[in-house]
């Protein structure tokens, strides 16, 4: 049964402005508000569920955009901090022949202005089904102690956690150090979700099988490795089954595997956590299924799939 007392799933990232590629030649840029963590709050939203988000913003036009933009998704961000000095952040995305992205070039003007362990809300807590968190501000100290008080806010009160590695190489000051930050959350991962690469990358192995077999002390109820076309590979409680996808002709991959969890965590938040394999496969065909849909789209955050475009 699901708690009626929980009110959102509540994520905890950065807020950034994507500069998407508007082809290969990589020349030309379409501006869009993005960033792993925006994504996914804005997908659950669109898809009927609740979703509170833990970030920090300014007093710029940037930063006033973000916040509308956020708010005309459905996010909540009552637990959002507003830092007059702050400038939201920016990343490059360009595109591949074979249109997959690239993140190329980062952007962060005020990099030491974070969301401090003291900005964090007990209420916002109690009040979760899911805290989702991702790599994607782990590589900043603050960021980091900041994550780690989430996460024991979190245990603390009972909310499972989401991780995403979502790993960007270029924020991070060795892969030694990337590896080693991530993997210190693992433990306490109830849900882990990874492409095939971040897996390869975290585990230090070249196969499916060896990554997940490096993985099987930490005892992590479910992970799930994407694999684009061919879908998923979900690790339910130890065994690996593989959850295929419809094949579509993608435009553009940026934000599907945003799609993806935004959707299983819609589901948990709406449905309850599943209580068997079944229930699980269903999630994730639902989370396959939205991946995909976002992949025939431009765009990351223009491209999460919203309720009445599928059918359940």
């Amino acid at each position: 049964m699901i708690d009626a007392n929980k009110k959102h799933v509540l994520i905890y990232g950065d807020a950034f402005v994507d500069y998407i590629a508007e082809d290969q030649s990589n020349s030309t840029f379409t501006t869009f508000l993005g960033g792993a963590t925006v994504n996914v709050a804005a997908g659950i939203s669109r898809l009927g569920a609740s979703s509170a988000f833990i970030t920090v913003t300014g007093d710029d036009e940037t930063s006033e955009f973000v916040r509308n933009e956020l708010r005309k998704e459905g996010v909540d961000l009552t637990f959002a901090k507003l830092e007059n000095d702050k400038r939201v952040s920016g990343v490059y995305v360009h595109l591949t022949d074979d249109n997959d992205r690239i993140f190329h070039t980062y952007i962060d003007e005020t990099p030491d202005i974070q969301v401090e362990t003291t900005d964090l809300s007990i209420e916002a807590f109690q009040d979760a089904s899911v805290l989702h968190i991702c790599s994607g501000t782990m590589f900043h100290l603050t960021a980091l102690q900041t994550t780690r008080e989430a996460v024991r806010l979190a245990n603390k009160f009972g909310v499972p956690l989401s991780l995403d590695a979502n790993i960007r190489p270029l924020r991070w000051k060795s892969e030694a150090h990337c590896r080693e930050t991530i993997m210190s959350f693992v433990e306490n991962t109830n849900l882990l979700k990874l492409t095939e690469e971040e897996l390869f990358f975290l585990t230090e192995t070249d196969t499916l099988k060896d990554g997940i077999l490096k993985l099987a002390p930490y005892r992590i109820p479910v992970i799930l490795v994407t694999a684009g076309e061919l879908g998923t590979f979900a690790v339910i409680d130890g065994s690996i089954t593989h959850v295929g996808v419809e094949p579509i002709i993608a435009v553009d991959t940026t934000g599907a595997g945003d799609a993806f969890i935004a959707g299983i965590l819609r589901q948990i938040q709406l449905k309850g956590k599943p209580k068997t394999r079944d229930e699980w496969i269903d999630y994730i065909s639902f989370g396959n299924k939205l991946g995909a849909l976002c992949a025939t789209k431009s765009g990351a955050l223009s491209a999460m799939p919203r309720l009445e475009e599928i059918d359940e």
